[in-house]
């Protein structure tokens, strides 16, 4: 795990200077504190920077990695974030066909992969990376991310050149790269949801999942070409692979068991996270049975019993034998400088305080001396965990008649009635046309949108002009992968490329998580799983109205009775409204960010407007409500904090 940051700018060769590709890689140096390296070559105006978290060839693993002459990779040099499992296998090919290697790093097989198979070599590559190689031969630049976006990589082509990072902070050093804010993306960063490729600064884009960028000099400029490499491609509806269901649950435990026996595998040791959710529970009993040791698992637990699931993670320690260390986060570790940390690692909002509770997890784990963590994010996206996928299976398939099943369901969520679920079903013509129906997850987030609507200032609102957030999420799902499917199979699919890579994998994983340099390794998003995953019949994912049916069949021999038996259990950190404590803590935030001169500054909102909301909030006990006026108020104390924090 790592940093990357680069520029490249031929008619600028200024910009290629050794002293701000230092400033660049200081924004990284949370993502790679073991060693930084840099490639300046002025006479093209390319400069690559690499900050470096030794997790395999901790000796022999510095970065950038230089081709060689010999072998016809000579030219080449790459710089790479994140982990290509099966690499031992790889090179063992690679050597036969003549390839040498200078590292012990897995790293490295990228760029015989290269060589050897042009731009299909991404085919062969297995784990969670974003990387660049630059081909000095073919005046190219290629930059790859993986195919869930587990790894952030972002870039900016402009007038100045072409610039790309794992961050945007270490693009917004560089003096040549534009800092002002999108007023669309502050209105999607408002209302949660973002469009895929979208960020909050304008001409910052990110490289989306499953996608490579092929930059190529012409003449005074460049050729940019944007391919996708692979995507979530369910089948047909009525296409998926017909098999007993043990077979089903064997080929699923088989997939994960290979899956997490590649995640252990490191130079150093390797821990898991452990909730109380089927996920996290399965890796850990799996951990325990391939490397036949006790293994390290780290819990959160919270102060508020109705979102605390500490003991049943405690359950299943003790039922594997693993070696539990549970973080005890209160309302006061939620917020005030954490909160601001959060945001400055994230680099954008988040409608709940979860991903600061996992940022004060990686800090501990990092504090009692582990650099690695296999996690369970994935698992509720590919094999139809959420309340919210369970809806519209009720809904919307036609062999499921149990129209009562999705109202008890609700019912026993209502904890998360304002947040995740929506308390009344809406629906929007653009998600219609593509879709067929407005799913589920995106309700509560429209919801929030027409909360937020009236208290945009006038002039906020002419910058948007008719520019409608909800459409243009839509809009950006490709129909093709979704025209003809189940529809749980859509609800996944439009999921998978929207709230996934934006929010489950930004601010509930890799960037809290190398906040602290920390790397985390999600099991159920190894493509072989989710291939397999994704060829599962529907009525197989959710068996009689009980999601992730054939994972807890394949897990069944590792899981406690109570955890086999248990509903999915949303995984939130209390919000504001639920503790006096929290908000006294949420008051300081906004009496800090919140002020007339921030709120001028900004110009997103009427004062007079947001202010009343404030005060309606401080009055009002509607649990709903005041759970989507947390929402509100997350979202702008983090964007009014956003400039200042990013400076």
């Amino acid at each position: 795990m790592c940093g990357i940051a680069g520029l490249w700018s031929p008619n600028a060769p200024e910009h290629a200077d050794m002293a701000l590709a230092e400033k660049m890689a200081d924004t990284l140096y949370h993502r790679g504190p073991d060693g930084r390296g840099f490639h300046i070559a002025r006479q093209h105006g390319l400069a690559m920077a690499h900050t470096r978290l030794s997790i395999i060839g901790l000796d022999a693993g510095d970065q950038p990695i230089h081709g060689n002459e010999s072998d016809g990779t000579g030219g080449l040099v790459l710089t790479a974030n994140g982990e290509f499992y099966d690499y031992k296998r790889l090179r063992g090919l690679l050597r036969t066909d003549g390839f040498e290697f200078n590292t012990k790093s897995d790293s490295e097989i990228a760029l015989k992969l290269y060589r050897k198979h042009g731009l299909d070599f991404v085919d062969h590559l297995r784990g969670e990376f974003a990387f660049t190689i630059y081909d000095e031969e073919k005046e190219q630049l290629i930059l790859v991310r993986d195919r869930f976006g587990i790894r952030p990589l972002f870039f900016h082509h402009g007038e100045e050149g072409f610039f790309w990072a794992s961050e945007m902070k270490a693009m917004l050093a560089h003096p040549a790269v534009p800092r002002t804010m999108c007023p669309k993306a502050q209105l999607h960063q408002m209302m949660q949801v973002m469009v895929p490729g979208m960020t909050l600064f304008e001409g910052i884009e990110a490289l989306r999942p499953g996608h490579m960028l092929i930059v190529s000099r012409k003449g005074d400029g460049f050729e940019v070409e944007d391919r996708c490499y692979w995507d979530a491609a369910f089948p047909l509806d009525g296409e998926h692979d017909d098999l007993p269901d043990e077979e089903h649950i064997e080929n699923v435990r088989a997939a994960l068991v290979e899956s997490i026996t590649f995640r252990l595998e490191a130079d150093v040791p390797v821990a898991c996270y452990l909730s109380g959710g089927i996920d996290s529970c399965s890796i850990i009993g799996m951990a325990a049975a391939i490397q036949q040791s006790p293994v390290k698992a780290f819990t959160i637990s919270f102060d508020d019993t109705r979102y605390d699931e500490a003991h049943i993670a405690t359950e299943m320690a003790q039922k594997a034998g693993a070696d539990q260390d549970i973080l005890n986060v209160k309302a006061l570790d939620l917020y005030g400088q954490n909160f601001e940390d959060a945001v400055y690692y994230s680099e954008r909002t988040f409608y709940n305080t979860l991903g600061v509770a996992k940022m004060l997890m990686s800090k501990h784990v990092r504090e009692v001396g582990y650099k690695v963590v296999i996690t369970g994010e994935g698992s509720d996206e590919l094999f139809g965990g959420y309340a919210q996928f369970k809806a519209d299976y009720f809904l919307h398939d036609p062999a499921y008649s149990e129209t009562a099943a999705g109202d008890e369901m609700k019912q026993r969520n209502a904890l998360f009635s304002g947040s995740v679920l929506a308390e009344k079903q809406i629906s929007h013509p653009a998600f219609e046309k593509v879709m067929g129906f407005t799913p589920s997850w995106i309700q509560p987030w429209m919801l929030v949108l027409e909360r937020v609507k009236p208290l945009l200032s006038e002039a906020f609102k002419t910058k948007l002009g008719d520019y409608d957030p909800i459409a243009a999420i839509a809009e950006s799902l490709d129909p093709a992968m979704l025209d003809g499917r189940h529809p749980l199979d859509k609800v996944q699919y439009s999921w998978i490329k929207t709230m996934l890579e934006g929010q489950i994998l930004n601010w509930g994983g890799d960037r809290v998580d190398m906040a602290n340099s920390l790397e985390s390794r999600p099991a159920f998003l190894d493509h072989h799983v989710a291939e397999l995953a994704m060829r599962i019949p529907p009525h197989v994912r959710i068996r009689d109205g009980v999601e992730k049916w054939v994972v807890r069949e394949a897990m069944k021999h590792v899981l406690p009775e109570v955890l086999y038996k248990r509903e999915k259990f949303a995984f939130m950190a209390p919000p504001a409204h639920t503790d006096e404590a929290k908000t006294a803590e949420i008051n300081k935030l906004i009496d800090k960010w919140l002020s007339s001169p921030k709120i001028a500054e900004l110009g997103i909102f009427d004062e007079a407007k947001l202010r009343a909301s404030i005060e309606d909030y401080r009055q009002s006990d509607d649990h709903t409500q005041n759970t989507r006026k947390d929402i509100i108020l997350n979202h702008a104390i983090a964007l009014h904090a956003m400039g200042d924090l990013l400076a």
